[in-house]
C-alpha cells in the first residue's frame, strides 16, 4: 500500500504557486487558456485527453501530473479498466520506470477516489 499523499501533493503545489500567480498573471493565464484549449471536447474527448495527459505524466515521471489529471479523470467517470489499459501502454513504451509510476497511478485512483454514501 502506498502512503503517497496525491491529496496533498496537489494542496502544495496550488499553494506554491499562488505567488507565482500573482508574480506572473499573463504566463499563468496563458497557460490556463492553453490547457483548456488543448483538454476540450473535440475529436478527441476530454476523457481520453486526460488518458494521455497521464499517460505522459507517467512517462515523464511527474508525480503532480499524476494527481491533477487522476483527479480529472474520475471526474469525467473513467473506469479503472481504462485507466489500466491506458497504464498497461505506458508501461510498454516506458519499461520498469513507467511501471513503478504506474503503481503511483493505482494508489493514487484509490485515493483519490471521490467519496460515496
Amino acid at each position: 500500500m502506498s502512503t503517497f499523499d496525491h491529496a496533498g501533493l496537489m494542496q502544495s503545489i496550488n499553494e506554491n504557486l499562488s505567488s507565482f500567480r500573482k508574480a506572473q498573471p499573463d504566463a499563468m493565464r496563458g497557460f490556463s487558456q492553453l490547457a483548456q484549449a488543448s483538454m476540450a471536447e473535440g475529436v478527441l474527448s476530454t476523457k481520453q485527453k486526460e488518458l494521455i495527459a497521464l499517460a505522459i505524466g507517467v512517462t515523464q515521471r511527474c508525480s503532480g501530473c499524476i494527481g491533477f489529471h487522476t483527479k480529472a479523470l474520475h471526474k469525467l467517470g473513467a473506469t479503472r479498466a481504462e485507466l489500466e489499459e491506458m497504464l498497461s501502454v505506458c508501461v510498454y513504451m516506458g519499461g520498469g520506470p513507467a511501471l513503478m509510476y504506474a503503481s503511483e497511478v493505482l494508489a493514487a485512483w484509490d485515493q483519490l477516489a471521490p467519496a460515496t454514501a
